[in-house]
């Protein structure tokens, strides 16, 4: 897989969370059998069961990822990396994300996800 479709992979991610429904079933999909979820807050979700779970909330209204960049880690994981602004309602959450995506004879699957949150960038 190039690092065009790494890229794509987490857009799908994305599309899935801000489209009602599609979240679980597309985490069950793409996730490892090992992940570890480091988010806001010191969250730590390391349980594939309770990561499927937590990504079954609301969906995003909007969403836009900017700055999106492929790190390889060898030919079996990569890292994609990238900033995104999301909306709900009245509620904007602005980050950087890194995805760890590790190589296994059913495609490549998400094993390790950490989110560092941003101010939220004024509109103009």
């Amino acid at each position: 897989m190039d690092d065009h479709e790494l890229i794509e992979l987490e857009r799908r991610g994305w599309q899935a969370l801000a489209t009602e429904g599609a979240a679980g079933p597309y985490y069950e999909e793409v996730l490892a059998d090992e992940v570890l979820m480091l988010l806001p807050g010191g969250m730590v979700i390391d349980d594939r069961a309770q990561v499927v779970e937590s990504m079954s909330g609301a969906p995003w209204d909007s969403f836009a990822l900017t700055g999106e960049r492929v790190l390889r880690l060898g030919d079996g994981a990569a890292v994609v990396a990238y900033s995104a602004v999301a909306k709900r309602g009245d509620h904007s959450y602005c980050a950087l994300f890194n995805s760890t995506y590790v190589a296994t004879p059913d495609g490549w699957r998400l094993s390790v996800h950490q989110q560092t949150p941003m101010e939220v960038p004024a509109e103009g």
